[in-house]
């Protein structure tokens, strides 16, 4: 099940990206053992998607024996990822030092805002703040409006997630030639920063500004972008080619002129402001009607109830129900070891023993662990 099968993973329990890279790990196979703290508030929901498909141990951290039983499952992993602040783990006793003095194999993966190293790596933060100083923020949103949050899908899970997830499999891979693991510092700055590596490029060749809402992909252009319908409701277009551009005028029926100035910046407001009160002319389901699976580049803007029950992510199984909770199936898709949600979310410490059991704990060890309060 899933091209990770027989990758063991150890997640120390935390907030956002970290429990995103371990769904995506558990999705496709790997064994997920989440140490969750063992007095922490509330126990958690089976409804929280992103702690799907891993077993959770609780673990008091802050005795010996909950440290040596935290390295003895250790010793068994491929993979481990924290996402402390720099320094916690190696007050714990369980940093990348000891730990790969026990497992020279381990890949560990560490996940911060700011990264290991630098200024801020101490600093509090959150999504809004590293996509900030990474460039990404004050390139989103309407010139004559704050910066507009993309949620939290830039920084914690585009340039952090998938980030480690890329560093966690690399190293994976290299490990097979090298037979060593190695640590990762997977920063949000640095993912995020990556993430902007068009733009730069297209800032080099003076084709992008750092002016909002006046560039190509950015909302400026009329022929890319979200509009209102007279329901109150959305569609996107993205009709940049000349091609789709001229299909989009013969599908909207515009034998306006000023349109045909397509690449013309300076008509770009003016053409906006006709195109608004064009599709406020009929419904969204009227639009897509006329437009949806055509090449102009169109899609009607669903929220997250509607999606799920739009026919081509139905047809593709894109969101599932698993166990009474709809969401997103496991992504990629792979032609011979597919990948499936493995369980719903655990509840903190639901399953201390038997993973103990399963990574070679004997009752004895188990029964004294219980006994020192440890589980």
């Amino acid at each position: 099940m899933g091209p990770l099968k027989g990758i063991r993973v150890i997640e120390m329990a935390g907030i956002g990206p970290g429990p995103f890279c371990a769904m995506m790990l558990s999705d496709m196979g790997a064994e997920v053992v989440r140490i969750d703290r063992l007095n922490q508030k509330g126990a958690g929901s089976r409804a929280n998607v992103l702690n799907r498909g891993r077993r959770s141990l609780a673990l008091d951290l802050k005795t010996p024996q909950g440290v040596e039983t935290a390295l003895a499952l250790i010793d068994q992993a491929d993979v481990l990822i924290e996402g402390f602040r720099p320094g916690v783990m190696e007050r714990l006793g369980l940093g990348p030092e000891p730990a790969l003095q026990r497992n020279p194999k381990l890949v560990y993966g560490r996940m911060t805002g700011w990264g290991q190293t630098g200024p801020l790596a101490q600093a509090a933060g959150h999504d809004i703040n590293y996509i900030s100083i990474a460039g990404a923020l004050g390139a989103m949103g309407y010139a004559d409006r704050p910066p507009t949050p993309p949620l939290n899908l830039v920084g914690d899970f585009g340039g952090g997630a998938m980030y480690l997830l890329s560093g966690v499999l690399a190293a994976l891979i290299e490990r097979s030639n090298s037979g060593q693991g190695q640590v990762i510092d997977a920063a949000m700055t640095d993912g995020t920063a990556s993430l902007l590596s068009p733009f730069f490029g297209l800032m080099a060749m003076n084709l992008w500004t750092t002016d909002r809402s006046s560039n190509k992909l950015d909302g400026g252009a009329h022929y890319y972008g979200s509009y209102e319908c007279s329901d109150g409701k959305y569609i996107s277009i993205g009709s940049i080619e000349p091609q789709f551009y001229a299909l989009l005028l013969e599908k909207c029926e515009i034998t306006d002129d000023a349109f045909l100035a397509q690449q013309d910046q300076s008509g770009w407001p003016e053409l906006r402001t006709k195109l608004e009160i064009l599709f406020k002319t009929k419904t969204r389901d009227d639009w897509c009607a006329i437009m949806e699976g055509t090449d102009v580049c169109f899609a009607p803007v669903l929220n997250l109830k509607e999606a799920s029950h739009h026919p081509h992510n139905e047809a593709r199984a894109t969101y599932v129900d698993f166990e009474g909770v709809t969401q997103p199936a496991p992504a990629p898709r792979f032609s011979r070891t597919q990948g499936e949600i493995q369980s719903s979310a655990a509840l903190a410490g639901e399953h201390s023993e038997q993973v103990l059991r399963d990574w070679g704990f004997d009752e004895t060890e188990i029964n004294n662990l219980k006994t020192a309060a440890a589980i």
